[in-house]
């Protein structure tokens, strides 16, 4: 890999583009999308005006999307160059691509298209954003029932090369609304004379294009299809989605999932191309917000400033034990994201839950409540009870807290990740302060 981009750069530099032509061409499209997301935009433009129109295509589907974004405006001088290439991304791909681009640049795209890849685009486009519309391609083959299985093979070889799957045949009544499919293993062992709906499974699965793409990717690991048909309301076949968009959508809802746990405003991108004024402006609202939560804490300190004066050493176990129930809080949390994301716990079976992470949480708390008594035994005896008591009472709170926050934020049609490891945090802490101080309060006889 090393050896090949040093050499494409030499010949670069040599100006020798016939023999850098002949090169790119024989070269795999994802080990060439690999060195062009290494290059410079002046080098990677050069490359790119040399590859056939055939690698061009396949390179672009596996470029990211900001290196997609400067293909696009190296090649805004090359209208022909960039005709074919937004002609011929598949039609879900480049939809998806679209959706990345500001709304000016689409709409000069757009004008690049022929009038039936733009009518198609247009189409797509026009579905909610993040709905299986968006994902769905027109690009497939369907067939009547009464067909022949011979004169089906005839159409797949003739038209085959444009779809995007030949997993599954789709069988359509004469107002094109899905009655079947059929596996391509099942059309193979069949006999010429036989019809598409002799063999065809009636039993399918089928999606909406307005709903949410979440739904797409329970339906696909339930089902395990390489392939879904997309209906409308009337049953009519109008696209389908395949098994690489949905793994697609899957990694970006998991990665944004990620980013809200930390407390991102929304999924970020790689952060080596990332600007630094995006990474600030994604971070800093969620800190801000924080900071004024935390101040809750300051002030429940200094409330009990009388009890502090009298057992300094209260202060030494202060942010051990708030950082236990912001721990337990977090841990909880992830377990609840997960579980309501992946469909095995359900909005109502909050209340199935609570009694057990209760019982949960107190042997937790329990265990730590033993560690945390043994060193205090040797730092601060007579505080050694205040310590155990507040440590069970905060893991159990903060468990309880984070296993209810992605409940709650699911009630109000929220996304649960957004209940952060800093919310649950912040919200532990004060709870934390305000136990820890209690008890002592009370046990110091304050």
């Amino acid at each position: 890999m090393e050896v090949n981009k040093n050499n494409f750069r030499e010949l670069i530099k040599k100006k020798d583009f016939r023999t850098l032509k002949v090169s790119l061409n024989q070269m795999n499209n994802v080990q060439l999308a690999k060195i062009i997301e290494e290059m410079s935009p002046t080098e990677e433009i050069i490359m790119y005006r040399l590859l056939d129109r055939r690698l061009s295509k396949e390179v672009f589907k596996h470029l990211s999307t900001n290196k997609k974004k400067e293909v696009i405006k190296g090649l805004l001088e090359n209208d022909l160059k960039l005709s074919n290439l937004i002609n011929d991304i598949e039609p879900d791909d480049r939809t998806a691509f679209f959706e990345e681009l500001p709304k000016d640049v689409t709409e000069s795209l757009l004008q690049l298209l022929t009038e039936e890849e733009r009518e198609i685009a247009v189409k797509l486009l026009g579905y909610p954003k993040d709905s299986i519309g968006r994902l769905m391609t027109p690009e497939y083959i369907a067939m009547k029932a009464e067909d022949s299985i011979a004169d089906t093979l005839l159409y797949i070889r003739k038209n085959g090369k444009d779809s995007e799957t030949l997993n599954v045949i789709y069988a359509v009544d004469q107002d094109w609304k899905l009655i079947g499919d059929v596996r391509i293993k099942s059309l193979l062992l069949a006999s010429p004379e036989q019809t598409i709906g002799e063999i065809m499974e009636r039993d399918f699965i089928a999606l909406n294009p307005k709903e949410d793409q979440e739904i797409a990717v329970k339906v696909f690991k339930d089902y395990d299809r390489v392939a879904l048909p997309v209906i409308d309301e009337s049953g009519k076949l109008i696209g389908i989605t395949t098994f690489d968009d949905i793994m697609d959508i899957e990694e970006e809802e998991s990665t944004e999932d990620f980013h809200k746990f930390g407390a991102f405003q929304s999924a970020v991108s790689n952060p080596l191309n990332a600007r630094i004024f995006n990474l600030y402006k994604q971070r800093i609202l969620w800190l801000l917000a924080l900071v004024f939560m935390n101040i809750f804490s300051g002030t429940a300190i200094a409330s009990f400033e009388d009890v502090l004066q009298a057992t300094v050493s209260l202060v030494f176990f202060l942010p051990l034990l708030i950082d236990s129930g912001g721990n337990a809080g977090a841990q909880s949390a992830t377990l609840m994201i997960r579980s309501l994301a992946m469909g095995d716990v359900k909005l109502a079976d909050w209340y199935k839950l609570i009694f057990k992470e209760l019982l949960v949480s107190l042997l937790l708390g329990v265990t730590m409540a033993l560690g945390v008594s043994l060193v205090a035994s040797f730092r601060a005896p007579e505080i050694v009870m205040v310590v155990a008591a507040t440590m069970v009472l905060i893991v159990m709170t903060g468990s309880v807290i984070g296993m209810l926050l992605p409940f709650i934020f699911t009630k109000f049609k929220l996304d649960p990740a957004t209940a952060s490891a800093p919310l649950i945090t912040s919200i532990s802490d004060i709870c934390g302060v305000l136990i820890y101080f209690s008890i002592a309060s009370w046990y110091l006889g304050f």
